[in-house]
């Protein structure tokens, strides 16, 4: 466990904060992605928003969970990015992309779940 809290062992970025607004517009993003996943999955697309709750934590966020939720979701996607185009490739060969769209859905559900967890840490030690 770390001793530090994540302001003093993050390297300096010499670029600007991520404000809250741009966080949220990659967020929504992110999910418009992945709605586009859901349907390749064959399930129930989740609705691409800012709740609140969710609003209120972006914004109340340190500088250190705001670089990581941003680089973080630049991440997921990269990662959505290739599994898109792979799936692409699967759906002009006439393959089925169930199942292959399903895994690359749960990977996502799971970072999804990561991004989220930076913002309900404190970060105190």
């Amino acid at each position: 466990m770390a001793t530090l809290p994540p302001e003093t062992t993050l390297p300096r970025i010499d670029s600007a904060l991520p404000g809250a607004a741009a966080i949220e517009a990659e967020w929504l993003a992110l999910h418009r992605q992945a709605q586009e996943l859901a349907q390749l999955a064959r399930i129930a697309a989740e609705p691409a928003q800012i709740t609140p709750a969710l609003g209120q934590l972006i914004a109340n966020a340190k500088s250190w969970q705001r670089t990581l939720l941003s680089q973080g979701i630049e991440d997921v996607a990269a990662m959505l990015g290739s599994g898109m185009a792979a799936l692409a490739t699967l759906a002009d060969r006439g393959q089925d992309t169930g199942a292959p769209a399903l895994a690359l859905w749960r990977e996502f559900h799971a970072a999804r779940g990561a991004l989220l967890a930076v913002l309900h840490t404190n970060g105190d030690g």
